[in-house]
Parts: C-alpha cells; structure tokens; sequence
C-alpha cells in the first residue's frame, strides 16, 4: 500500500487553518480561502464593493496590467504616492470620493497577487479586513453549515522587507483573527488559534492600536492617515467579495 506523504506544514486534519503569505497559500490549501491584507488591498476591496465597483486583482501594475485594464474596460488604479486629485489608487480613501468606476484593476504585490495566485486553485476565494470579518465569517459558517468537508484557511498577507522577504504584520494577524474568532467551527489548527488569541487581545482596543502598530505608523507618516481610519472601521461593512471570473464582487 502506498502511504500518502503530508507536508507537516500543511496543517492537515484540522477543518480551519492559518498562515501567512504567498508560500503560506500554497503550503495550506482550503476549499475556502480568505486572504485578509488589512493595509490596505482587502479593506480597498470591501470599500469599492460596498459602492458596487467589481475589483479586478493584479500582481503589478506595469505594462501587462495597462493592457489587462483596457480588456476589461476597467480604470488602472495609480500608485498611492503618485495619486493625483481624481486618480484612483490603492488608497482606500481614493476609492471611497471616487465617482463613476464601475471595474478597477487594484494592484498588490501581497493582498492582491495571493489572490491572483489562488484564482486557478479551485478554492472559493474571498477578501476579508477589518471592516467585514463578521459578515465574512457569517457567509463562511453558513457555506460550512451545508457542507461539513468544507476546509477553511485564513492566509495574512503581510508586508515586504526591502530584501522581498516577508514581512508578518501585525495588522493582517488581527484581520486573520478577527474573522476566525467569528467563525463558529470547531477543529482550529494550532496556528488559527493564535491568530484568534491575538484578535481577542486587542479587540477592544481597535482603532488605537492599528494606528500605533509599525503599518499604521509607516501610512499616517506617508501621509496617509485616513487609510488607517478606514481599515480601523471593524464591522462597518456588510459585504463579502467573492472572486469570481477573475474579478471580486459582493457575494448574493
């Protein structure tokens, strides 16, 4: 008989896992996967969806995402520093005074490129912040509810140091946490209860604390301070972006 080999990284036998980044997404494979990157592409998901804009994720924006934007007759969203008065960019802030987008292409090296990587896995794929960890974990305990089998992983996006190595932010653990905790399965793995543990430590203490950590403090030092404010707004959307045909949009 042949004996099947499981990564020990894999955190198989559990029915919800946890873990970080692109390696992270591909190490623990679920048949649901909420990739949370909290500064800021999964908290700009939700704030364009809230205002019915389908969000198109792309890796980098370069010539390729140029042309990807123009088949879809989407708006190319600017760099955040670049961004001029009417621009669109990964800002939340952009989005929200934005007026007539209707598609944008949002470029992320995290948030946005796991979840391109994850477009072609067979996993439902869904974007999760702070802003709608409640509602997304209301949408996940229902699916679970009418499928048992369903495996749940949360992948924190984190950061990059300048080297490309990851950096793990605390703001994505929290995100990560946040929607775990709301979660009603049983079966955690060690790994998405830690990630709980570190949600329900500092739940009363949002927003202070994602303005203090080292992500609020890198964008309110840019000049972005409105950003954090935004992603700080816990359970203040209702709506569940779901990835779909290559584009994410409020679930029905």
């Amino acid at each position: 008989m042949i004996r099947r080999v499981i990564s020990p990284y894999a955190q198989d036998g559990f029915r919800v896992g946890f873990d970080w980044g692109p390696v992270g997404a591909e190490v623990v494979a679920g048949s649901l996967v909420a990739v949370v990157d909290v500064l800021s592409f999964t908290t700009a998901v939700t704030v364009a969806v809230d205002r019915g804009i389908d969000v198109y994720p792309y890796r980098w924006r370069d010539e390729t995402a140029v042309a990807y934007a123009e088949q879809y007759d989407a708006v190319l969203a600017v760099g955040r520093s670049e961004a001029r008065p009417g621009d669109v960019s990964l800002s939340p802030v952009t989005i929200r005074q934005s007026t007539g987008v209707q598609r944008l292409v949002l470029p992320s090296p995290n948030g946005s490129t796991i979840v391109q990587q994850l477009s072609d896995s067979g996993a439902t794929v869904i974007a999760v912040s702070l802003r709608n960890r409640a509602a997304a974990a209301a949408w996940v305990n229902e699916r679970c509810a009418e499928d048992p089998d369903l495996k749940v992983v949360a992948i924190a996006a984190g950061e990059r140091w300048k080297d490309g190595s990851l950096r793990p932010a605390v703001e994505d653990l929290w995100g990560a946490g946040g929607f775990l905790s709301a979660l009603q399965l049983d079966g955690l793995s060690p790994e998405a209860r830690a990630a709980k543990a570190a949600y329900d430590a500092v739940a009363d203490e949002l927003p202070v604390v994602l303005r203090d950590c080292a992500g609020g403090r890198e964008l309110t030092q840019y000049g972005f301070p409105e950003d954090v404010a935004i992603a700080a707004e816990v359970d203040s959307s209702r709506s569940v972006p779901v990835l779909r045909d290559g584009k994410m949009r409020a679930s029905t």
